[in-house]
């Protein structure tokens, strides 16, 4: 009975683990108020937590066409860019309140993949791959062509910035977008992306519609990235338009999720924390300043070779090395 119990504990632990962190994370910025170093270092720690959920939003958003639907989209900062771009002129250009600007700059990112993932599906593999990149491209050139100079907050806007709202809100997408994608995982929608995954031409056979599934993934990933995309345009004081478009954004979500595991809650969430900490060690050491980004990529392969499954392959062997030692204790 009780080795029972700790296997349902063991299995069923990502739900509440989840939710205890998201309030501990919410808390986190009044549980620092009023120690000593507080105005002095939380900034820099609430600017590396920013970094850190917009990564992971993107990472889970690309993870839901990706690792559910099996899609390699690699135009995803296409989606990120939109909703910033949106946001920001509905914001401070249309006077829209910002919260309205927010969700606009997110539908305008799910309308672009409809619009886009129409024909854009009708490729498979690598040709789906490229023509996302090349679309993504395209894009960035024409924003660029559009808005070449730097939005920059107002005078008012500025004077009442206050950093810690700005967590909050990227908070709020980073777990908006994990519990989505977390009763995505568990529903029939999910399921069925899954075996769009494994093998297209049998989940077809059994009557799923291939084409609906990949494109209700591809959209939903794509509202979600603009609505990362929205809450860095609020974020940040200033910055050139054509920035959120570039293709980093869509290599750097595509390298944390296989870092973590591909397909799975917990992968991009542990490859977003590990890339953005170790990535901010090895830059922020002198002696590694000018090569952190070879060090690290050199972290990257022996992970992937290592570990293909990423770290929660790691945490996954973990977990049944416990049940059988539990198995062995209470038996």
């Amino acid at each position: 009975m009780l080795s029972e119990l700790l296997r349902s504990l063991i299995q069923n632990w990502r739900l509440p683990v989840l939710v205890a962190l998201a309030y501990f994370l919410f808390e986190l910025p009044e549980l620092f108020t009023g120690w000593p170093w507080y105005y002095e270092e939380i900034n820099d720690k609430l600017t590396l937590a920013i970094t850190l959920f917009t990564i992971a939003t993107l990472a889970s958003s690309w993870n839901i066409l990706a690792g559910y639907a099996g899609q390699i989209n690699l135009g995803h900062a296409a989606f990120f860019g939109i909703g910033s771009v949106v946001t920001r002129e509905l914001w401070l250009t249309k006077d829209y309140p910002f919260n309205e600007a927010f969700f606009y700059g997110g539908g305008a990112a799910a309308l672009a993949a409809l619009i886009v993932g129409a024909p854009a599906l009708r490729l498979k593999g690598i040709y789906f791959a490229i023509g996302t990149l090349a679309l993504a491209e395209a894009l960035r050139l024409t924003i660029g062509s559009m808005y070449p100079g730097v939005s920059r907050l107002p005078g008012p806007e500025l004077r009442a910035y206050e950093l810690t709202s700005r967590y909050e809100l990227s908070l709020k997408v980073l777990v908006a977008t994990v519990f989505v994608s977390y009763f995505l995982s568990r529903s029939k929608l999910g399921l069925g992306m899954k075996a769009i995954r494994e093998d297209e031409a049998a989940a077809r056979s059994i009557g799923i519609n291939v084409f609906l599934h990949t494109l209700f993934a591809f959209v939903l990933s794509a509202f979600l990235a603009g609505l990362a995309g929205g809450a860095f345009a609020y974020y940040h004081y200033s910055y050139n338009q054509i920035y959120t478009f570039g293709p980093n954004w869509t290599f750097d979500a595509l390298l944390v999720t296989f870092i973590g595991g591909p397909g799975t809650l917990a992968g991009p969430l542990i490859g977003s924390t590990f890339f953005v900490l170790v990535r901010d060690y090895l830059a922020g050491t002198s002696e590694l300043v000018d090569t952190h980004l070879i060090l690290f990529g050199v972290i990257f392969i022996l992970v992937v070779l290592i570990l293909p499954g990423g770290l929660v392959d790691l945490s996954t062997r973990i977990s049944r090395w416990f049940l059988r030692r539990t198995r062995k204790v209470f038996r």
